[in-house]
C-alpha cells in the first residue's frame, strides 16, 4: 500500500511508486527488520572497536528491486528508523532478501532500532521490526558517536 504526505513519498514494494512533482521528494520504504549473526559479526565479536567490526556490523541489506527503488548510490547510506529508534547505516545488495525486508546484523546499529523488551528471555526482538528506509547522505556513526547519542538520549549501550 503506497501512502502521500507532503514532499514524501512512501514506497511499498506492491504497488508502484507515487510520483509527486516536488524536486525535494524523498522515498520511503516501509519494511520489516530482521538481525541475526553472521560469519563477520562472529569473527570479529571480540574486536568491538575495530573497523573490522563496523564494517561487519554497521550495514542494512536489502533486496536488489528495494535497493533501486529508493535510488540509493554505489556505497550509499539509509536512514533506519523504527518506533524505538533510528540509525545510519551503510547500504547492500542482497539477492536473497525478498522485496519489502531489510536485514541488518546483531550488533550496536541494529540494537540502536529494536525494543528493550526481552519476554523474559534477556534477548531482545530482532525479527519482525516494522521499519521505514530512506536514503541519506548523512554518515555511518562509529560505535563511540552511536554510544554517546545514546547516552545523551537517556538509553543504555549495549
Amino acid at each position: 500500500m503506497a501512502f502521500l504526505v507532503p514532499d514524501r513519498t512512501i514506497y511499498s514494494p506492491w504497488r508502484a511508486k507515487e510520483k509527486l512533482s516536488s524536486s525535494l521528494m524523498v522515498i520511503l520504504l516501509k519494511a520489516i527488520m530482521i538481525s541475526g549473526r553472521t560469519l563477520g559479526q562472529g569473527a570479529n565479536s571480540e574486536a568491538k572497536m575495530s573497523p573490522e567490526f563496523f564494517k561487519a556490523t554497521s550495514f542494512c541489506a536489502l533486496s536488489e528491486e528495494d535497493y533501486r527503488s529508493l535510488g540509493i548510490s554505489k556505497e550509499g547510506n539509509v536512514l533506519v528508523r523504527t518506533e524505538f529508534g533510528e540509525v545510519v547505516v551503510s547500504a547492500k545488495k542482497d539477492v536473497g532478501l525478498p522485496l519489502g525486508v531489510i536485514f541488518i546484523p546483531m550488533g550496536p546499529w541494529a540494537n540502536a532500532v529494536v525494543g528493550p523488551e526481552t519476554g523474559g528471555c534477556g534477548t531482545p526482538q530482532f525479527k519482525g521490526v516494522e521499519a521505514e528506509v530512506e536514503e541519506t547522505k548523512m554518515r555511518v556513526k562509529d560505535v563511540r558517536e552511536l554510544f554517546a547519542d545514546l547516552k545523551r538520549m537517556g538509553g543504555e549501550a549495549s
